[in-house]
């Protein structure tokens, strides 16, 4: 039905063998790149087709299969045997997904020619990349646990590889290789719950495609103790991956690698792996309302905790890092109370404004020769205008001003949490939305307004257009994506992603029996009481940044100690390697490695050794050499059985 799926996959995976295996020997930064970022373009046309595709089928016959081979096949025919075939589910979420992935991802791959050129890794950056792609696709794409299973640890690998990526450069404290093993283990301690949930899921249900579990899922009732621990290790993953508290002290990390990683790592791949694979299993988390519950409370949490460290960061790509696991708490918070399609929209419509703010905040350092210290920046807005400009779009969508992208995904998630979650989680969604638009605009402000702070040693320049031309369609999508997600309160009637993804998320809202409001005053006044927040907030940061920094200075030394905590993040990263990294360390020298590997490994066999070695020297004196002796012990012997024959 879908035969160019498959497709979809295997040329980002050509351009990953062709870099990974020839890159090194082609001197032309230029094939390199577009082997890259074109075998990326030609998924995303192949996505595209098979999305018309797609709307020209009853909705019925919209969700197929696509086998490519069986992968592990084990006792067939038996109690409790496993076959799992490597196919792929292509359906509205699915779909949807791939032309994020792709679509952001081939933008991103285009930048990405200008942004490192000259690097001598060249080659070797745009292999990772398309591996990132191909694993993400494959995530998004599999028809069972164990596929996506792959796929989420594959994203984890090209993560490692891509944030150490410089692995010789600094990084704050210690060197960007470091970053990237951060990552690579605190996604491991996720990753483990993830496990669990998988095991849990096959000795409940016998299989691990998703169909088979999802409609046998549909016979237990809410509150299964089973499906409520199912769920809520499938969650502990999703923290993980998707930088949840309290899992998220990776992300802000991964700013060690080049800045096309960060955007592509927090715009259209991994750490929206948690939302999609919890949108996906929707129907055992409408099973689970302790679960959902929980959800909910980490999303709402993690969205005002990291947005409050965010208010006062003075590292550019640093502040979108905490943005980003903040827009992630928002995602969780709409899964949490039922939402799926609205998380689903904001991971869509959030991809375009955050790739966007990324790739803007890495036209400015690259202008600026590496500086990302907002402190040192100012007046960019008279050297970099499609910057500029670009950025502003981003800025404004993220704070979530009509008629821009992000005010309707961001609405959609506060009403339902409203509605169908609590006034306290409504009431942390919107105090977190204030709290964004301020910390952005304090960034756009420092960055792009006022007089310069920058040395006069540096002349900042426009980027080259391989690097605007996808700030400009970002931007442009930044702009018009929301439309899709139009609230029906709004009056209007347009093709709208909720119905789009309703036959996806249909089992899940049967089993939540949620609220469904229509054009009512409750949500108006909602959604003017965001809006008049959010402008505030955007007028006091541009005037206290512009106009009156005095006003900043005055509060940062009124509260210094809030000011401290802010800017240190809670010591969250001194906590935790006071409390778990040093004691294991110390444990692991003392413990393990001094006591049970020297003394009881290395002693047991050291001792072994020093047997034998007395043993052999006292055996040794037996074999002298001489003749005479031999012949004396000959007799002896022979004496010695004689009188045992005749005497015994």
């Amino acid at each position: 039905m879908y035969p160019l799926i498959p497709l979809t996959v295997l040329f980002p995976l050509l351009g990953f063998l062709f870099n990974g295996l020839a890159g090194s020997r082609i001197r032309s930064e230029k094939t390199i790149g577009w082997i890259g970022s074109g075998t990326v373009g030609v998924a995303f046309a192949l996505g595209v087709v098979t999305f018309v595709k797609m709307l020209s089928l009853p909705v019925h016959l919209r969700a197929q299969t696509v086998e490519l081979f069986r992968w592990i096949s084990s006792g067939t025919g038996t109690p409790g045997s496993l076959n799992i075939p490597f196919s792929l589910l292509v359906d509205q979420l699915s779909i949807v997904m791939v032309l994020i992935v792709t679509g952001v991802g081939f933008l991103i791959h285009v930048y990405s020619i200008g942004y490192m050129h000259g690097d001598p890794g060249f080659w070797r950056f745009f292999s990772y990349m398309n591996l990132f792609i191909v694993a993400m696709l494959i995530l998004v794409l599999a028809d069972n646990f164990v596929v996506l299973f792959l796929g989420w640890e594959g994203v984890g690998l090209c993560s490692y590889l891509l944030i150490g990526f410089w692995y010789d450069r600094p990084f704050e404290k210690s060197t960007t290789s470091d970053a990237a093993k951060k990552a690579f283990i605190v996604n491991r301690i996720g990753d483990f719950g993830f496990l669990l949930g998988l095991f849990l899921i096959f000795a409940t249900f016998g299989t691990l495609t998703f169909r088979p579990v999802f409609h046998q899922a549909e016979a237990f009732l809410p509150g299964d103790l089973r499906i409520f621990w199912i769920t809520l290790l499938l969650f502990l993953g999703a923290v993980g991956k998707s930088a949840q508290i309290p899992l998220y002290v990776w992300l802000p990390d991964a700013m060690a690698g080049p800045t096309p990683v960060s955007a592509l790592i927090h715009a259209a791949t991994m750490v929206t792996a948690g939302v999609y694979m919890v949108s996906r299993t929707s129907v055992l988390y409408a099973l689970a309302p302790t679960t959902m519950m929980i959800v909910a409370i980490v999303g709402a949490v993690t969205a005002l905790y990291a947005a409050s460290i965010g208010l006062v960061q003075n590292d550019i790509k640093k502040i979108l890092a905490y943005s980003t696991i903040s827009q992630l708490g928002y995602m969780f918070l709409a899964a949490g109370v039922g939402a799926f399609a609205a998380g689903i929209f904001h991971l869509m419509t959030h991809a375009f404004f955050k790739a966007l703010l990324f790739l803007g905040a890495g036209a400015v350092i690259h202008s600026l020769h590496g500086e990302q210290n907002i402190q040192r920046m100012g007046g960019l807005k008279r050297y970099l205008p499609t910057t500029y400009w670009t950025f502003l779009v981003a800025a404004l969508a993220i704070s979530g001003i009509p008629p821009l992208s992000g005010f309707f995904s961001k609405d959609e998630i506060l009403t339902k949490a409203f509605f169908n979650g609590s006034f306290w989680l409504w009431l942390i969604g919107f105090v977190t939305a204030g709290m964004t638009a301020f910390y952005i605009f304090r960034l756009f402000s420092l960055t792009f307004e006022g007089t310069r702070r920058f040395s006069d040693s540096v002349h900042p320049h426009e980027a080259p257009l391989s690097m605007t031309i996808p700030l400009i369609i970002l931007a442009v999508l930044s702009i018009s994506a929301g439309w899709v997600g139009i609230s029906p309160g709004l009056g209007v009637r347009l093709w709208r992603l909720e119905q789009w993804l309703a036959p996806v998320f249909e089992p899940a809202s049967n089993v939540l029996l949620l609220v469904h409001e229509e054009a009512n005053g409750i949500e108006y006044v909602l959604m003017a009481l965001t809006f008049f927040l959010v402008a505030g907030s955007i007028y006091v940061a541009y005037t206290i940044y512009v106009h009156r920094k005095e006003i900043a200075l005055q509060l940062g030394q009124r509260f210094s100690v809030l000011y401290k905590i802010l800017f240190n993040k809670y010591y969250v990263d001194e906590a935790y390697d006071a409390a778990i990294v040093k004691p294991l360390v110390h444990g692991s020298q003392k413990l393990l490695w001094k006591w049970f590997d020297v003394g009881i490994v290395d002693g047991t066999v050291n001792g072994i050794a020093k047997v034998v070695n007395v043993l052999g020297a006292v055996t040794r004196r037996v074999q002298t050499g001489i003749a005479q002796s031999y012949a004396v012990v000959f007799i002896l012997g022979l004496l010695f059985a004689l009188w045992w024959l005749l005497f015994s």
